[in-house]
């Protein structure tokens, strides 16, 4: 039961201590200043014993009843201008701004401020105007209308500067100081402007005509290059509805022309075919016909000739050894009939016979001596006496060729024979053989001069098959 009471007691003094420090304690926003009075307080930048204490940004306590506690306002305030001046050549104006102001954060500008404004503060923006009013009206009575409208900040910056001791004084700062306009009742500044708005009009009135004149002359072009681009647009569509139109026709008439391109080569090959078979079958004919019949043509003719040749040189063999036998039957009898009737003479068939071998042996040497001057001649003589004979050996010399292939015809049968029996030292040799065997009694000699050694080369003939 005491413990309870004990309890509470002390939960009420808890509490009655609460309240009384939350009357007691007081908080100053950070926009605001406290003004505290009813003691002496020191404050940094402030003499001493002002009768009030400042409080900015922080709490403290105050004792309810000993010290009163007010607030002051740190605020921007603004104040509008409207202030009727003279200039400095008697032109009267009105000039128009604004004023952003506010109290000083420092600890002697709210001091000030507190003295001044503290039951006053929706005061403040009409004793500012006022302040401004004033030197605004001086400081436009030193100046022309063309200062001030050339160079407003310097209205401004002489605003500022003349009215910055007095607010000092006053506990506050001017933020910012704006002249919105300048009114002109009787119409200067227009006038002043008129000469130049002249000159401005005219130059906008000359640009733009020429500008008027610019676009006109860029409407022309691009009127002009928009006809260009229609006709060229018409053109290009022409040439490609041309193009096209050729396609078509080229289409249409593909399937005809490739046909007749097909017909066309169809009939092409089959030119190429038959004359690569008319070429084939006149190959095939010479081949068959023609060049057997040739080979055919020459051997018989070959044959023909060297029949020929060869019948013709057996008939004046044998019309000449029948000659040859007459003339020595002849002579024969003729010998025997002289010797008979000769044989009673005796000694004169003697003589005779002497007297003939005395005079061949003259011939023999006179022969001898002439073939040793001219043996030659004395050969060409015996060669056309003995002729037949020297054709019949040298034609002997092919009796065992069964087939001989010349290539330059009947033509080349007769070189053949002319080089056989005129070739160097062999014709020459065979040409006195057969002279020697036509005269067995003879000596190997003609005419007392020694026969040529009979040569052991032989003339090369081709033989071969007829294809």
């Amino acid at each position: 039961m005491g413990i309870g009471i004990l309890a509470g007691v002390v939960v009420g003094a808890f509490v009655l201590l609460v309240i009384v420090f939350k009357m007691m304690w007081r908080v100053a926003e950070p926009n605001e200043a406290l003004i505290i009075s009813g003691s002496n307080h020191k404050n940094e930048g402030l003499g001493a014993g002002m009768g009030f204490r400042i409080v900015t940004g922080r709490g403290t306590l105050v004792l309810p009843g000993v010290q009163a506690v007010r607030k002051l306002s740190l605020d921007l305030n603004e104040t509008q201008l409207s202030v009727e001046c003279v200039t400095h050549q008697g032109i009267p104006l009105k000039v128009r701004g604004v004023v952003i102001f506010k109290v000083g954060d420092d600890f002697v500008s709210i001091a000030n401020a507190a003295r001044r404004f503290l039951d006053q503060q929706k005061l403040m923006s009409e004793r500012v105007h006022i302040v401004f009013a004033g030197h605004l009206r001086a400081i436009v009575g030193g100046l022309t209308v063309e200062d001030m409208i050339r160079d407003r900040e310097k209205l401004t910056g002489q605003a500022r500067s003349a009215c910055g001791t007095e607010m000092e004084k006053l506990g506050l700062i001017v933020d910012s100081l704006q002249i919105h306009e300048i009114e002109d009742p009787t119409g200067y500044i227009k006038n002043l402007a008129a000469p130049h708005a002249a000159a401005v009009q005219r130059d906008a009135r000359i640009a733009q005509a020429e500008a008027n004149r610019r676009a006109t002359e860029a409407e022309q072009q691009a009127a002009a290059r928009m006809s260009e681009a229609t006709r060229d647009s018409e053109i290009l569509q022409a040439g490609y509805q041309a193009e096209r139109d050729q396609a078509s026709a080229r289409a249409r008439q593909a399937g005809p022309l490739a046909e007749a391109a097909s017909r066309q080569e169809v009939v092409v090959q089959e030119t190429r075919v038959a004359e690569l078979e008319g070429h084939r079958k006149e190959q095939q004919l010479q081949a068959e016909v023609r060049k057997p019949a040739d080979a055919m043509a020459y051997e018989t003719r070959t044959l023909a000739a060297a029949e020929r040749d060869a019948r013709i040189s057996a008939a004046e063999a044998d019309a000449k050894e029948t000659e040859l036998a007459s003339a020595a039957k002849a002579t024969a009898t003729r010998l025997t009939g002289e010797a008979a009737a000769q044989h009673a003479k005796g000694l004169a068939v003697a003589e005779a016979t002497r007297a003939k071998g005395l005079a061949e042996a003259e011939s023999i040497k006179a022969r001898a001596a002439a073939l040793a001057e001219n043996q030659e001649a004395v050969v060409a003589q015996q060669l056309a006496e003995k002729w037949p004979e020297i054709v019949s050996a040298g034609a002997s010399a092919f009796g065992n060729v069964d087939q001989m292939v010349l290539l330059n015809g009947a033509d080349g049968m007769a070189d053949v024979f002319a080089k056989a029996l005129t070739m160097g030292g062999t014709g020459l040799g065979l040409a006195r053989q057969l002279l020697a065997t036509m005269n067995p009694g003879a000596p190997e000699q003609l005419g007392g001069v020694p026969a040529a050694p009979r040569s052991e080369e032989s003339v090369e003939i081709t033989v071969g098959d007829t294809e």
